[in-house]
């Protein structure tokens, strides 16, 4: 497990036109962490949330810069501005650039099924 604190940024609103809404974080001081998806978990006032997170620059929407991007479970407001700490528990595989947005948004539902099914936190 690789627990990550930052200052949620604004993005490009990218993962909320595919219906997965992130708070993203610089990983400035966490250059070592692996890329790729991980389930993860995050603590917003008290409450324990299951997340999705990707580490990494994202190539299928032709980012550049090292980020992390979390989706809350369950989750809805406004971030921006707060420190989270982000606690990394699994990998489930490398990142990858997609040939279409639609293909990336299949493989994020995937994702989100997978970490779903997984046992609670």
């Amino acid at each position: 497990m690789i627990d990550i604190e930052a200052e949620v940024v604004h993005g490009r609103k990218i993962g909320r036109a595919l219906g997965f809404p992130t708070a993203n974080m610089s990983l400035e001081g966490y250059k070592d962490v692996e890329r790729g998806v991980y389930s993860s978990r995050v603590e917003i006032d008290g409450t324990l949330y299951r997340a999705m997170s990707n580490v990494g620059v994202r190539p299928s929407v032709g980012g550049k810069d090292l980020l992390l991007e979390t989706h809350v479970i369950g989750f809805s407001g406004d971030l921006y501005g707060r420190i989270l700490r982000i606690t990394l528990v699994e990998k489930l595989r490398d990142e990858k650039r997609f040939s279409s947005i639609s293909d990336l948004k299949d493989q994020l539902q995937r994702d989100y099924n997978q970490i779903a099914e997984l046992p609670e936190l």
